[in-house]
């Protein structure tokens, strides 16, 4: 209108008739489509529906189908329902979180994807994550496995080593190693009040309380794993050791300000180390077979047949795997990552044989007696045999 066009050319320009240009003229707001509104199939029923979720708010859209007598498409129920349903759905509110020195570290397990040789086979090995709340400082180490005894060795191996103190409580969710339904697996009670701490499972649904590990995880794999290589588990803590400093030392940006300065605020309000270390790993006492081998996460592992048919005493960390006798180590291996696995010491097969023979000749006798030669006379006499009288 601006240009004082006629309503003709700019229905000419335009490819529109001039009635539409007339009223678009005459309107006040731009022309938009509009469509009348239409009742849809599940209207009929979303009275009844909605009552039903009222007083049941996780009635299944299934059930709710039964209930109200629906015979239509039940992925469009479905749909339906779901527009609603957060309408009736009881308030969770998050608190804002304020985390304090030295009250907790937040554990996890991570599972990076490049998997590890071991043994021949490459395989994808758990990485106990543990992360102070309050400095966010990170420790790391990858175990065998995620049994109850390789993670109470992961614990402690992380806080004796990395950390250097015990916060007074350390949060996991429902990890089955560690427990579950509010009853914490078998030695994981001792391990806590050895070190005087607490182990809090955090309920289901919860991931505010442990975001701060979940984080981390995410920073492993976009920080740490890209353009790695790992020959072992070995190779893979030993790399993870050397970027650990260099992660500690940057920057957070929610604290402006680096764990490894924090850390001191931190330890300081934490409980010193034991003097003794608390039970962990895996330990049994068992009757040594004749076949002289224990059996420890899968694997059977040799011992000095000396203690055949005795009770020795078996330990193993995440490192080694040792069998006492009466206090006196009889075996000592490195632990096997593997499964199925025999590990077997030459002295020990060698003292085995050594034994057998022992066993196998009589007492008294030597072990290589020596041979008589009788005279065949000698048969002939005692049998009455005469040779010269028979030809």
């Amino acid at each position: 209108m601006s240009e004082k066009l006629p309503k003709a050319q700019i229905a000419r320009e335009l490819g529109i008739s001039r009635n539409t240009v007339a009223k678009a003229i005459a309107s006040v707001d731009p022309p938009e489509y509009s469509r009348a509104p239409v009742t849809t199939s599940f209207e009929p029923f979303e009275v009844q529906v909605r009552q039903l979720l009222k007083a049941t708010p996780s009635m299944p859209a299934t059930v709710l189908a039964e209930r109200v007598g629906w015979a239509g498409s039940a992925t469009w129920f479905r749909q339906n329902v779901a527009l609603i349903r957060p309408d009736y759905a009881p308030t969770d509110p998050a608190d804002r979180i304020v985390y304090h020195p030295g009250d907790q570290v937040q554990c996890d397990l991570w599972f990076p994807e490049p998997r590890i040789p071991v043994e021949g086979s490459l395989v994808m090995l758990p990485v106990l994550v543990m992360v102070t709340s309050f400095s966010k400082f990170i420790t790391a180490v990858m175990i065998p496995s995620r049994t109850t005894a390789d993670l109470l060795a992961g614990m402690w191996a992380l806080l004796s080593q990395q950390l250097g103190a015990v916060p007074r409580r350390l949060i996991w969710d429902n990890e089955t190693g560690i427990g579950r339904r509010n009853r914490l697996a078998a030695g994981v009670g001792g391990f806590a009040g050895a070190l005087a701490t607490k182990i809090h499972q955090l309920k289901a649904y919860d991931p505010e309380s442990k975001g701060g590990v979940e984080r981390m995880n995410g920073y492993f794999e976009t920080s740490f794993l890209p353009g790695r290589d790992f020959e072992s588990p070995g190779d893979f803590n030993t790399q993870m050791g050397i970027w650990l400093p260099r992660a500690n030392s940057r920057t957070v940006r929610a604290l402006k300000a680096r764990p490894v300065d924090l850390l001191g605020i931190d330890k300081a309000a934490m409980l010193a180390l034991p003097p003794v270390a608390p039970a962990h790993g895996f330990a049994a006492r068992v009757r040594l077979p004749r076949d002289y081998y224990v059996r420890v996460f899968g694997n059977d592992y040799s011992v000095h047949p000396t203690a055949i048919g005795r009770m020795v005493d078996v330990v193993a960390d995440l490192d080694l795997v040792i069998v006492r006798l009466e206090g006196r180590v009889i075996a000592d291996h490195p632990r096997a990552w593997g499964t199925a696995l025999t590990i077997t010491d030459p002295d020990h097969v060698s003292a085995a044989a050594r034994l057998r023979d022992a066993f196998q000749t009589p007492r008294g006798m030597p072990t290589e007696a020596a041979v008589v030669l009788r005279d065949l006379a000698d048969y002939d006499s005692a049998f009455g045999v005469n040779i010269e009288v028979a030809s």
